[in-house]
């Protein structure tokens, strides 16, 4: 049962990893050390920023 439950955890980590959860955690995490006395954007301004600045630079994006 135990290693059930780390497989899991091990496959919601790998998945959550994937789709970009934690993307906001080490933006703020970054953000806090290296522009301290600063606010930290909300995660709602962090998402629009960067779809926005995906939508304006495209990169290695298919469409």
């Amino acid at each position: 049962m135990d290693r059930l439950v780390r497989a899991l955890r091990g496959a919601r980590w790998w998945i959550t990893s994937v789709m970009g959860d934690h993307d906001y955690e080490r933006f703020a995490a970054h953000h806090r050390l290296a522009h301290p006395g600063t606010p930290v954007p909300t995660e709602r301004e962090y998402w629009r920023g960067r779809f926005a600045d995906s939508d304006r630079n495209p990169g290695a994006r298919c469409c």
